[in-house]
């Protein structure tokens, strides 16, 4: 799918990973609707980038949120063809027993309910608007991206919550892609390792070369274009359905 002249949402789309699949979508002719709670920062790319893009403030752990932001989007923009899911929180590097006793449940429930949960639930809205558009010359009618985490696979001490809820995204990629190939639409999702987000960048350069020493080539933090240009080629290939690709430079945890 080209997306000149298509419409797609960002979840998380105003800060990191989010903002530069946001900024690169746009550049390519696409009109984008960022979905965030960080109402500043998303009112001002969208200022920033033009009328191509647009700010609604959604919550993906309130499914009355994200359908009064899917609603805009189709105000705004008439369709819906790509879906890329960035939005969600860590999980607290809380272990599943240590002093203070048992993991609390609370935010176990909050970490899942956010990171997987809602972004299901925004995928699948997202879905319903794009089962009902033209199909293209190759009978596609959308293109839904997930993001989950190598901490799927390798997940660390006190990332219990955070691997559970990343490793479901990993777990609901090929079901989904099985249930919505009627309607041709395809989804893939990309499990990143270490990227140069706002909750790295304030960590010290000692810090950010220990990370980076790990990683076999190039041994460095991943920049967000990288994942933004990863998002792109999955919405133009049109062989990419699911799969969850690791964008890690080889780190394995």
């Amino acid at each position: 799918m080209n997306l000149k002249n298509k419409v797609a949402i960002v979840t998380g789309g105003a800060s990191g990973l989010g903002r530069a699949t946001v900024e690169t979508f746009a550049k390519r002719g696409c009109s984008v609707a960022i979905f965030d709670l960080n109402v500043d920062a998303g009112n001002e790319l969208a200022a920033e980038l033009g009328a191509q893009v647009t700010f609604c403030e959604v919550d993906v752990a309130d499914d009355d949120s994200i359908t009064a932001g899917i609603e805009a989007v189709m105000k705004a923009f008439g369709a819906i063809h790509v879906c890329v899911n960035c939005a969600g929180r860590g999980g607290g590097a809380t272990k599943t027993m240590s002093r203070k006793g048992a993991f609390p449940m609370d935010l176990f429930r909050d970490v899942i309910n956010i990171n997987l949960i809602g972004t299901f639930c925004v995928l699948s809205q997202a879905a319903e608007k794009m089962a009902e558009n033209q199909p293209d010359d190759n009978g596609e009618r959308g293109v839904i991206i997930n993001t989950a985490s190598i901490a799927a696979f390798e997940g660390q001490k006190g990332q219990v919550a955070y691997a559970a809820s990343k490793s479901g995204l990993v777990g609901i990629t090929l079901p989904i892609a099985r249930d919505l190939a009627y309607y041709g639409i395809r989804i893939a999702t990309i499990a990143p390792g270490l990227f140069e987000t706002p909750i790295l960048k304030g960590l010290s350069p000692e810090v950010k070369e220990g990370l980076a020493k790990d990683i076999p080539n190039p041994s460095r933090l991943g920049d967000v274009s990288e994942f933004a240009a990863l998002a792109e080629h999955i919405v133009n290939n049109r062989y990419i359905n699911g799969e969850t690709i690791r964008l890690d430079a080889a780190l394995r945890m």
